[in-house]
């Protein structure tokens, strides 16, 4: 595990800062995935290692697929910090306003994030671009702390890298993403307990969701496109947290390199996902309509109506070659 450090603090800094403090509180991104979720829970129970007090705290608390994850019951679920934090640490988000919390301006701020989009927004900010999930980050925090990785450890960041790496499919996986994979089944995740509760443990609701986005899904070229409506997300009962992976299925085509979902949200505007397949780095475009992401895995919203999202986002992909 030596990937380099890229930008901002050190990890070594990042360190002092967390040992010079007591209490802390530990966050990421509105609507979870994967890395969120297992780097929020793995940190939490690393900092409590060091003989720290340390609260998960999410916007949206965790997504019912991973539930099973230790520990999610003690999450607290909340839009503003209620106690008397010495520091909150956010993982992979780029600023305080994506985490939906109120408050967190208050305290000193640690941002530890592995995103080509990061930013330098908090008081001490770790990003380091070249790893392949913050999981991965969080593991070497916990061994710069000399704390002993536990099975509930492993599972949690093995999760996190698991899902963050697209099943270890995105770019930028590599011997080192596999050799940090193998010490977390060595520490005590179980690969195939974990795989089964992310990937064979979706709600009816999803599929029904997922059968309405293909029945939208739209091909030109190398480019695909689908889309799912607030009515369609009524009818299949679905949750917003349904639509986490439904892009893939565009991008699982053959001869497809880029795809895109759009779902329809509140005042007429969609959130809008990007994948690609190595090509082309989506983050890139994201960053051109104010999100971000993974080279291979972004997102941003959009104003409607569907049409003229759609128009405009199909535009700026035409300018890259894409669906010509």
């Amino acid at each position: 595990m030596n990937r380099p450090i890229t930008e901002g603090n050190t990890l070594e800094e990042v360190l002092r800062e967390i040992q010079s403090r007591e209490r802390l509180l530990v966050t990421s991104h509105a609507r979870p995935d994967g890395d969120a979720i297992g780097s929020v829970l793995g940190c939490t129970l690393v900092l409590r290692a060091m003989g720290k007090k340390a609260d998960a705290v999410l916007h949206d608390g965790v997504p019912r697929i991973y539930r099973s994850l230790p520990h999610t019951n003690e999450v607290l679920r909340c839009s503003s910090i209620n106690g008397d934090y010495d520091a909150a640490i956010i993982l992979e988000c780029d600023s305080t306003s994506r985490t939906r919390l109120e408050g967190l301006e208050k305290l000193f701020l640690i941002s530890i994030d592995h995103h080509a989009s990061a930013r330098d927004f908090a008081n001490v900010n770790w990003i380091e671009s070249h790893a392949a999930a913050t999981a991965e980050m969080v593991f070497r925090l916990a061994k710069g702390a000399g704390v002993k990785i536990t099975p509930e450890m492993a599972t949690c960041l093995y999760t996190a890298l698991l899902t963050d790496t697209g099943s270890f499919c995105y770019k930028g996986t590599d011997v080192t993403t596999f050799a940090l994979a193998q010490e977390l089944v060595g520490l005590g995740a179980d690969p195939v307990k974990i795989a089964q509760a992310v990937y064979f443990a979706n709600p009816t609701s999803k599929m029904r969701l997922l059968g309405a986005a293909l029945s939208n899904l739209q091909r030109k070229g190398n480019l695909t496109w689908m889309w799912v409506t607030r009515e369609d997300m009524f009818r299949t009962e679905a949750r917003e947290e349904d639509c986490e992976g439904l892009v893939n299925y565009a991008l699982g085509i053959e001869g497809v390199e880029v795809a895109v979902f759009l779902r329809e949200i509140a005042e007429g505007r969609f959130r809008v996902s990007l994948r690609s397949k190595g090509a082309l780095n989506v983050a890139a475009v994201a960053e051109t309509f104010g999100g971000g992401g993974h080279e291979c895995a972004s997102g941003f919203s959009i104003e409607g109506p569907l049409a003229t999202a759609t128009a405009t986002i199909l535009g700026c992909l035409h300018k890259h070659g894409y669906g010509k």
